[in-house]
């Protein structure tokens, strides 16, 4: 059996991998053949790299399980990075199998030389990704080829999940093995129990408390813990707060969500957040989206910050002074505080829950610039949009204006999915996502937010929709510019460069584009046509391009922004005190006396 098939057949057999996203290539000609052989593996073909990797991230996302992402030698490995980085920070497990030239045609054949290349198209991949994955090696010997996918499949869903990388030369790729005579990895668990004296103060701190809060972080879904989390918070009645990278784990109407934190948040998301005593953060890492430049006032007012995240390093670094840290999987922890209450009184903190639901009641309406035009307004056009979706349906959105609206008034029902890339936070992430999400949810329906901008970026990937008919809406969000980059130039600068039409950036005719790639198209240019479309749309099975034409100079709010200080500085203002800004009579109305 040569090595290519090999890989392929064991992926499937021993990891369940039943697609692959790829770009053909010379260089990797052999696992290309290999996996197009492969009876029980589907494959999907994109258009760039770029897009393999982002349709992976979304894949992953949505299965719940490692996704893999097939590219050849040189360009093909570096174009796939950007969606590598966005993994690497939002801890998304993806394996990636290169191709290379031959080993002896490599420049790690001769790395004393000190040569830039050898082979035809060939890069060092491995030294270039090696910042941004959990583990990459180049696969020299044919009998390790299975103790490779082990390891590298075992560290990419250890500990802190992120992806991995496999470079294989085509001789490699090519040498015939006996699959039974294969050097395998051993894997070592090393479990890390949770010391009871955490637990119990923990415990012992909420309560006690007078106004607790828990931010829910992206890490609750990556290790499986959604129903364990909600018997939680169940049990402890507890506000929470969800998070930019994890807003989708705790459902609008659940009686314990009071709100979404950070430089976009919800304004009662913030204002809680700011009123709270304890702080429980279970598996986030709080990120600066999330607690803003002034991050020495997140959570100003309270006495313990009590975090737990698997990774080490992101519970000292030094925005936030954690009173309590907990090195451990959040699924461990919830499971044992779980155990911990079954026999507990705990204190319910009546007071405290009804202040946070009024202040989520006074500021959750959707603001009057969003509703005053006959224009669409993108938050309108977002909260209209999620409210008709199915408790099952799947959202993946590009940043900026898409996520933003999102963020702020989407609205969350059991069982949806709702994602973008946090950390990365590229443009282009949101169509190619949605494809990944489609292959991985098979008949389910897919919803698209993306950007005029950002869909530029991956607009070849129309085709792939196309081609494969995905089950996909794509909403175009159509404002005509970079319109986060527009208020950032007016704000800061006296004139816009590179954002809009007249300062070099133009869009193109989106009906001729839609039927370019042979897709149907609608489009909404009024609010008074949002929700009878939405009606027709949402009810056709297959791909759908909507052109959703914005209103003129919008803004984003509510927001945090900066003010100055007498001495010129310039500073971010405190998390509850967002713009449009509040008087400091209401400001001071907003603040739990408990």
């Amino acid at each position: 059996m040569k090595v290519s098939d090999f890989i392929f057949k064991f992926l499937n057999e021993e990891y369940n991998v039943k697609d692959v996203f790829m770009v053909s290539g010379g260089g990797a000609m052999h696992l290309n053949d290999s996996v197009g052989n492969n009876k029980n593996i589907n494959v999907i073909c994109c258009h760039h790299e770029q897009a393999c990797a982002i349709a992976a991230d979304g894949y992953s996302r949505i299965n719940g399980n490692l996704s893999v992402v097939n590219v050849t030698t040189g360009p093909g490995g570096t174009n796939a990075l950007t969606g590598v980085i966005g993994e690497y920070l939002d801890s998304v497990p993806v394996l990636y199998i290169s191709g290379q030239v031959k080993f002896e045609t490599t420049i790690e054949s001769c790395r004393e030389l000190n040569l830039r290349q050898l082979g035809d198209q060939e890069i060092n991949i491995i030294d270039i990704v090696k910042p941004v994955t959990k583990y990459a090696s180049m696969v020299k010997d044919p009998l390790r080829i299975k103790y490779e996918i082990q390891k590298a499949i075992h560290i990419a869903k250890s500990g802190r999940k992120g992806p991995v990388w496999l470079d294989v030369p085509l001789d490699v790729q090519a040498s015939v093995i006996d699959e039974n005579n294969l050097e395998e990895y051993k894997i070592e668990n090393i479990n890390t129990p949770i010391i009871k004296e955490q637990i119990d103060e923990v415990i012992n701190i909420l309560q006690n408390a007078k106004s607790p809060v828990i931010i829910a972080g992206h890490g609750i879904r990556l290790s499986n813990s959604i129903k364990k989390f909600y018997k939680l918070i169940d049990k402890l009645d507890i506000p929470v707060l969800s998070t930019f990278n994890g807003f989708d784990i705790i459902p609008t109407d659940n009686k314990n969500y009071v709100g979404r934190i950070g430089t976009i948040g919800n304004r009662y998301g913030n204002i809680i957040l700011q009123n709270a005593d304890v702080v429980l953060s279970l598996a986030s890492r709080n990120n600066i989206r999330q607690i803003s430049y002034n991050y020495e006032n997140f959570a100003k007012n309270a006495k313990h910050i009590i975090a737990v995240d698997i990774d080490n390093a992101e519970l000292n670094k030094p925005t936030i002074n954690y009173t309590l840290k907990i090195n451990n999987d959040v699924h461990l922890f919830i499971n044992t505080l779980n155990d911990s209450l079954e026999n507990i009184e705990v204190n319910k903190h009546t007071k405290w829950r009804e202040w946070t639901l009024n202040i989520k009641n006074k500021y959750s309406k959707l603001l009057d610039e969003y509703t005053v035009s006959n224009d669409v307004n993108p938050y309108y056009f977002t909260y209209e949009l999620t409210n008709k979706l199915s408790n099952d349906d799947i959202v993946t959105c590009t940043n900026a204006t898409p996520s933003l609206a999102l963020f702020q008034v989407g609205i969350v029902k059991e069982n949806n999915r709702m994602f973008c890339n946090s950390g990365c936070a590229a443009m282009g992430f949101g169509l190619p996502a949605s494809i990944g999400a489609a292959v991985a949810s098979k008949d389910k329906n897919v919803i698209c937010l993306e950007g005029d901008g950002s869909l530029m970026m991956n607009i070849q990937e129309l085709q792939t929709i196309s081609h494969y008919n995905l089950n996909i809406k794509l909403f175009l969000y159509n404002n005509n510019e970079y319109a986060s980059i527009r208020q950032t130039q007016d704000s800061f600068f006296k004139r816009r460069t590179g954002c809009d039409f007249n300062s070099g950036v133009s869009f193109p005719n989106w009906e001729f584009i839609a039927k370019a790639f042979n897709l149907k198209y609608y489009c909404i240019d009024k609010k008074e046509n949002i929700n009878n479309m939405l009606d027709e749309i949402l009810n056709i099975n297959g791909p759908i391009f909507c052109n959703v034409i914005l209103e003129k100079d919008y803004l984003f709010l509510p927001k945090i922004s900066s003010k100055e200080l007498p001495n010129g500085k310039m500073v971010s203002r405190s998390l509850e005190d967002m713009t449009p800004l509040l008087s400091k009579e209401e400001l001071g109305e907003n603040i739990y006396k408990g």
